[in-house]
This record gives structure tokens, sequence and C-alpha cells, in this order.
């Protein structure tokens, strides 16, 4: 009875660990004001929750794909959302 919840319960995490992973953000897609605007809405709900909100001027694109690459599935962001933010970030980043 052990070896057969044993093997359920790690067939189970393999099953769970082949699934869909998230698409890596690349650079810019969405550019229109209603998309930025979305990106601003997901960034200030979804990041507010855990932590204070930080300046877009603080990193670069290529700092802002590698901290969203971390962030985005603590935050439970779709791959649309994550490119969403992403693409508000870097359009209002002065770097």
């Amino acid at each position: 009875m052990k070896k057969l919840a044993w093997s359920m319960i790690l067939g189970s995490a393999f099953m769970v660990s082949c699934g869909p992973k998230s698409t890596a953000v690349t650079g810019p897609k969405f550019t229109s004001a209603e998309h930025l605007a979305q990106g601003k809405t997901v960034f200030e709900n979804s990041c507010n929750r855990c932590h204070k909100l930080p300046d877009p001027a603080k990193h670069d694109d290529q700092s802002w794909i590698k901290t969203l690459s971390r962030m985005a599935p603590k935050a439970k962001l779709s791959d649309e959302q994550h490119q969403m933010v992403y693409d508000y970030l870097i359009s209002v980043n002065k770097k």
C-alpha cells in the first residue's frame, strides 16, 4: 500500500513538473495605450500585494526581463499579463 501511495505521489509530482512553462519576455510586444494602461494596472495591483512598488526608472530593459521572470510566477501572472507589465515598465523607463 505504501509503494502505491509513493508511486502516486511521485507520478503526480512528475506530471505537474511537465506542465506548460511561461513564455519568456524578450522585448516589447504591446504598444497601444490601452495595453500599456492594462500593464500599469496589473503592475500596481499584483506587485503591490507583497512589496512596495519599484520605480520603473531604477532598472534597464534587460534588468526588468530578469526581475519579471523571477517575480511573475510568484504573482501568478499569465503570459499576457507578464508581457503587458514588461511593456508598461519599459515605456516609462528612462534608461
